[in-house]
């Protein structure tokens, strides 16, 4: 079973900027979501075999909330935070007429210049995905990664979402699971907002 979260909240969140891969810290709103998640994945029973987490500190924060100091964090590139490259830090309460326009229609209005596209977001998740399918599996696994990237690896295990995901708002410490089948990944369950 693989158990992906997104991190808790930040500053930047909590003030609407667009962090991408800048490494801000959980704020203490975050430190305490994700604390509330490690007692939550507790009272469920659930305990980890493997934690994989984005580079990202605040996805390694989240993480460690979860699973306590002594647990080995596996660190992966492939679960960073879409690359927003000139829009990172962009307020999201104004931004750019470009940045409005894919946000409004991520489906049909490709990144601006300089951004990443959702189709690379999705396939770098898939690889991991697809690397770890064995290990997932046997055991349970944490992935503690971010908005975009939780939303390219759902778009990855649900073939017919066609861009379902994008749209939709995916709030700090929010749960998804999926499992393998017949050695094949079965469409994701929202456990928590």
């Amino acid at each position: 079973m693989i158990y992906l979260i997104r991190h808790g909240q930040t500053a930047q969140n909590h003030a609407q900027l667009l962090q991408g891969r800048s490494d801000f810290p959980l704020n203490d709103t975050g430190l305490a979501q994700a604390a509330e998640l490690g007692r939550w994945f507790g009272e469920q029973g659930i305990r980890f075999d493997a934690v994989y987490s984005s580079p990202l500190c605040r996805a390694v924060e989240t993480a460690r909330q979860i699973v306590g100091p002594a647990f080995p964090i596996a660190l992966d590139e492939r679960l960073i935070e879409m690359d927003y490259g000139p829009y990172e830090g962009a307020d999201l309460a104004s931004p750019a007429p470009e940045l409005l326009a894919f946000f409004r229609d991520f489906v049909h209005t490709p990144a601006p210049a300089g951004m990443e596209p959702l189709s690379a977001v999705t396939a770098r998740c898939g690889r991991f995905l697809e690397e770890h399918k064995a290990e997932a599996a046997e055991g349970n696994l944490l992935l503690s990664t971010h908005a975009i990237a939780l939303k390219g690896a759902l778009e990855y295990l649900t073939p017919d979402a066609r861009g379902a995901y994008w749209s939709r708002y995916i709030g700090n410490c929010a749960v998804f699971c999926t499992d393998v089948v017949d050695g094949c990944y079965r469409v994701p369950t929202e456990l928590r907002r």
